[in-house]
């Protein structure tokens, strides 16, 4: 069974309707939204897409997929996204694809934040995966120092010889923490440092978790309060 693809077509049949302003996520999952969606489009469906990376413009434009910038549109209905780990607080980690900050701008701006996740990435806690940190390239070191001065373990994200640049033309720094007891605080004390863009705990901002069930299907994930 493809999880990715069960919850991503279960994202784009449930959640995008006629008329919306739809949110493009960017990942392995999303991807499988992305098509649904294009498929539907072909079909008569008539939506309009804000991309969160150069590479979901160019998929949703292989899929015939309307687009618009964010500044273009007054609201954004629903966006719909992956995540490389979210928990039952629905409390996430993103950033893996290294488009954390684009996806966090356009999560803020909708109504509704959709994550699709297959079984491996809904965990009890948050922290096994490395915690991306969006950073400006100017003092980069310096930057990664005070980050590893909350304790964590620190690599420079490289593309072959030479460091990863985002959409933004920033770095990223990903961090190993272990578990993150308080994602809230960690969220805002990481942001707080000088040189740091964004950072990829979202917290208290997705709205609904499709993911897979103990019975193979794509589920709705309740949140625990």
């Amino acid at each position: 069974m493809n999880e990715k693809a069960a919850v991503g077509e279960k994202a784009a049949v449930d959640y995008v309707k006629d008329g919306m302003v739809v949110g493009l996520g960017t990942g392995s999952t999303v991807y499988y939204t992305i098509l649904k969606i294009g498929e539907m489009v072909r079909k008569g469906l008539k939506i309009t897409g804000v991309a969160t990376s150069v590479q979901t413009e160019k998929l949703a434009k292989e899929q015939g997929i309307p687009l618009l910038s964010l500044d273009e549109v007054k609201t954004i209905d629903v966006a719909i996204d992956g995540a490389d780990e979210i928990n039952h607080y629905f409390h996430a980690i993103k950033g893996g694809g290294g488009a954390l900050l684009r996806e966090k701008i356009i999560a803020k701006a909708s109504k509704q934040f959709v994550v699709v996740a297959d079984s491996k990435k809904v965990v009890q806690s948050l922290g096994e995966f490395p915690l991306p940190v969006e950073i400006v390239p100017f003092g980069a070191g310096k930057t990664e120092g005070y980050i590893q001065s909350f304790g964590c373990q620190t690599a420079l994200r490289m593309q072959g010889d030479s460091p990863y640049v985002t959409d933004n033309g920033n770095y990223i720094i990903d961090c190993q923490f272990g578990e993150i007891k308080d994602p809230e605080q960690l969220e805002k004390e990481l942001n707080n440092i000088t040189g740091v863009v964004e950072n990829g705990l979202f917290v208290d901002m997705v709205k609904h978790v499709i993911t897979i069930g103990e019975d193979k299907q794509a589920i709705l994930l309740d949140k625990l309060e």
